[in-house]
């Protein structure tokens, strides 16, 4: 079996002993959410021994593939909260150091810039917004000042353009509808969606594109301005859910354009492309009545993947994995030799083929499709691992 190099991110408590770099944004230290330091009794799993371990969150290939950054969560049971903050180590994962340290939720960091600056998310400013620092955590600066959170974004290949994720209110809140009870706290429900887990659904996710300057952002645009739809979707939904095509053109975007009851029972998302000089959006999936999500363009601009499920309604379907030539429209299933779910997934550099976690016989494993050899299928890894996440590094799996 044909091996590949791999650099392995475990999210133990160990990981993120490291000594920091103090930046200006440290907090008082009673106030700070750190790496636990518990005795664990009997070798037994407590919760406590699993809440003290820190969580490895997104992490980020600079563009030299020297460098990568990654956020690790920390929780404490007493202030029943978690904080996350960013690391930065060395490819080969040596000179491992956490680069922030503070009270607000670091999250998302990206290299841009040529690699000279971090882009992240933050609450410093009293909402979460998107700041930038350098590798070692000085010289933080606040780069949006968007009126609500922003939950996620992506810079555009060319670094011309932000897309980011914000919240649109969609329903009418018992005030609204009744202006003489301005403190009304109550909900009137009348129609599905009403609610998502702990959430009243009052707002959906929307898609925004905005010009950026290295500064800061202008001419901000919702792709779906008046729309009541999520994307991406509710209620695990992010950034990945979104995608830049290289030539920094169009967005792919996932989203199930029903609401009310219809919303409630369906499974019916699609992927659809919109594009910036047109402001034209075209669903390219429409034939398929089940899950469509998850767009990533290949890096030569030829292809689109996606996962896709089969079956309106049915949340446990196969999650297959389909290409699209853009220029001929030709769609494939090129996952069909794996039996079994496709989850997360990367392309590979050359556009040739597509790197893949799947289970299999309850072992999770990475594989690599061939897409110019007959969708040949090869298992990359060996052992028992719980494989989450993918990059590339050079010439190495993240």
């Amino acid at each position: 079996m044909k091996q590949v190099n791999l650099l392995l991110m475990s999210a133990a408590m160990t990981l993120a002993s490291c000594g920091g770099t103090k930046n200006a944004g440290e907090q008082d230290a009673s106030t700070l959410i750190r790496r636990s330091d518990i005795k664990i009794e009997g070798r037994r799993m407590t919760p406590e021994a699993l809440w003290a371990m820190g969580r490895i969150g997104s992490v980020a290939v600079s563009p030299d593939e020297k460098q990568i950054a990654y956020t690790v969560s920390y929780y404490s049971v007493p202030q029943n909260k978690s904080n996350s903050e960013v690391f930065v180590m060395d490819a080969d994962g040596s000179a491992n150091t956490q680069i922030t340290q503070s009270t607000w939720k670091e999250a998302q960091p990206v290299w841009f810039k040529d690699g000279k600056k971090l882009a992240f998310l933050s609450s410093e400013s009293g909402s979460n917004q998107v700041w930038e620092m350098n590798p070692n955590g000085t010289e933080r600066k606040q780069l949006t000042q968007y009126d609500g959170d922003i939950e996620g974004f992506s810079f555009s290949p060319d670094g011309k353009k932000l897309l980011f994720i914000a919240q649109v209110k969609t329903v009418k809140s018992t005030a609204d509808k009744h202006p003489d009870l301005p403190k009304a706290t109550g909900i009137i429900v009348n129609d599905l969606m009403y609610k998502h887990w702990d959430e009243w659904v009052t707002t959906a996710p929307h898609p925004f594109v905005a010009d950026f300057d290295g500064n800061g952002i202008s001419n901000v645009t919702d792709i779906l301005e008046g729309e009541p739809y999520e994307s991406p979707m509710k209620p695990w939904g992010g950034i990945e859910q979104l995608a830049w095509s290289p030539a920094s053109d169009k967005v792919a975007y996932t989203c199930r354009k029903k609401t009310g009851l219809a919303y409630a029972i369906s499974t019916n998302s699609d992927i659809y492309i919109y594009d910036l000089a047109t402001k034209r959006t075209i669903n390219i999936t429409e034939e398929n009545k089940g899950y469509d999500t998850n767009p990533q363009y290949s890096p030569d601009g030829k292809y689109i993947a996606w996962q896709s499920m089969e079956r309106d309604g049915y949340e446990a379907d196969l999650n297959r994995l389909f290409i699209m030539n853009l220029e001929t429209g030709e769609k494939r299933f090129v996952s069909k030799a794996f039996e079994s779910n496709v989850d997360a997934f990367l392309w590979n550099k050359d556009s040739q083929s597509i790197f893949f976690i799947g289970v299999w016989h309850g072992e999770t494993h990475i594989y690599r499709l061939s897409l110019t050899d007959g969708d040949k299928l090869t298992r990359l890894t060996d052992g028992v691992y719980d494989y989450a996440s993918l990059a590339l590094c050079g010439d190495k799996l993240i």
